[in-house]
């Protein structure tokens, strides 16, 4: 199979766009897991954006070691950023499990692991990634 990398970054770019604005639709009506699951996925879908342009994404729910491993082929100036969403990546990750499974060996649901300062803050770190990323598309010239 091969991968139109413009035609993957435009699509792993839409997809976090949709499910950033998923979560944000899922604040307002308090749905604290659905929040935090869409905002999970934000991320890890802005991440496999800049993935994209040099190679096909992983499927792994934390793509952070992959764009780690890249940072030396984005322009020097976007190393700091690159490292950055890396970060919010490996930190919201295992989010994915939770937001889905809660915590068993706790007898915890998702609906009792989160609560509103928490899930502030993931969505907080969604738009700081949707943030770096446009920028850097903008400025490589990738996309929009």
């Amino acid at each position: 199979m091969s991968i139109d990398p413009r035609a993957e970054v435009e699509y792993r770019y839409r997809l976090a766009l949709q499910h950033l604005g998923r979560a944000e639709r899922m604040y307002r009506m308090g749905d604290w897991p659905s929040t935090v699951r869409f905002a999970q996925l934000a991320i890890e879908n802005f991440t496999k954006s800049l993935i994209a342009i040099f190679e096909i994404p992983t499927w792994s729910h934390d793509p952070s070691n992959q764009l780690m491993r890249l940072r030396e082929k984005f322009p020097k100036h976007m190393v700091h950023d690159v490292e950055e969403l890396a970060n919010i990546t490996r930190e919201v990750a295992p989010e994915h499990g939770r937001s889905t499974y809660g915590e068993p060996s706790r007898g915890l649901t998702p609906d009792d692991v989160y609560n509103e300062r928490h899930v502030l803050e993931i969505l907080s770190k969604a738009k700081r990634a949707r943030n770096i990323v446009k920028r850097m598309l903008k400025e490589m010239k990738v996309y929009p």
